[in-house]
């Protein structure tokens, strides 16, 4: 009887699909977090007929096999990268991206990483940092004299100065954008890494072709919907319980063949 082993995978893949939900739940306030949805597939099929043969030689062709499923398994966990609320803050250096594209931060190795979570702030050097101190790319130091900062919707950064009566011009933020969002690798802190399977990053201004513009003295919500998670997990929690109930059954099953061999 396989329905024991089916089951179990059943029960496995509705614990890893409630982790993925918790995740998503816990991370609910989180800055430009994605949330993630777990996706399955079902295993390998057992043949017990295969189809477009005869039962027996000099037969018809039976027009429909017979293929019995081994379960189901983890194919992937998504995250799914759709525009969180925008939060007004009133932080000079909180700026949200309305629509597509990526913040470039410097890793610790050098290595150029990305994240939607624009809370920065300045180091001690006055240069733009994530939350994490991760230097914003391209690189933005502020004079320790301005008193005022501001960032365009473009992302042309000025800073206004006591002693001069126009802006002096400190840079200018790009983001990044890539043709499978769903590939990038999550480090955690709201960063994460091109792989091959996210194809290599394009950079551009926002506001250009493709890209989205940036909104100062606002940050990206989570993309968490709570009702939403609610209801999956309650049809989680659901599909577990069934499948406890198909190893219950078995199980009876098994006893009563047991019982009648002795």
């Amino acid at each position: 009887m396989n329905a024991l082993a089916i089951a179990a995978t059943g029960m496995k893949a509705q614990q890893t699909n409630l982790d993925v939900i918790a995740n998503n739940i816990a991370n609910i306030n989180t800055t430009g977090f994605k949330r993630a949805r777990a996706e399955f597939t079902d295993i390998m099929y057992e043949t017990i007929q295969a189809h477009g043969m005869a039962r027996q030689a000099g037969l018809e062709v039976i027009p429909e096999g017979a293929k019995l499923g081994i379960g189901v398994k983890l194919a992937a966990i998504r995250d799914v990268h759709l525009q969180g609320v925008m939060n007004q803050t009133g932080n000079s250096f909180d700026i949200a991206i309305n629509g597509e594209g990526w913040f470039q931060v410097a890793a610790p190795d050098g290595s150029t990483i990305y994240t939607r979570a624009g809370a920065f702030n300045l180091n001690e050097q006055g240069q733009l940092v994530t939350l994490g101190g991760n230097l914003v790319q391209p690189q933005i130091t502020v004079p320790v004299e301005a008193t005022k900062v501001t960032v365009t919707r473009e992302g042309q950064v000025y800073a206004y100065i006591d002693d001069l009566t126009a802006p002096v011009e400190l840079g200018q933020l790009t983001l990044s954008r890539f043709a499978n969002e769903a590939g990038l690798e999550p480090l955690g802190n709201n960063l994460f890494a091109e792989t091959e399977a996210s194809g290599t990053a394009t950079q551009g201004t926002p506001g250009s072709t493709e890209f989205g513009t940036l909104s100062q003295g606002y940050l990206e919500a989570s993309n968490v919907d709570p009702m939403r998670e609610i209801a999956d997990m309650i049809s989680a929690q659901r599909a577990y319980e069934m499948n406890s109930k198909v190893i219950q059954a078995a199980d009876e099953m098994s006893s009563v063949i047991t019982k009648g061999i002795r």
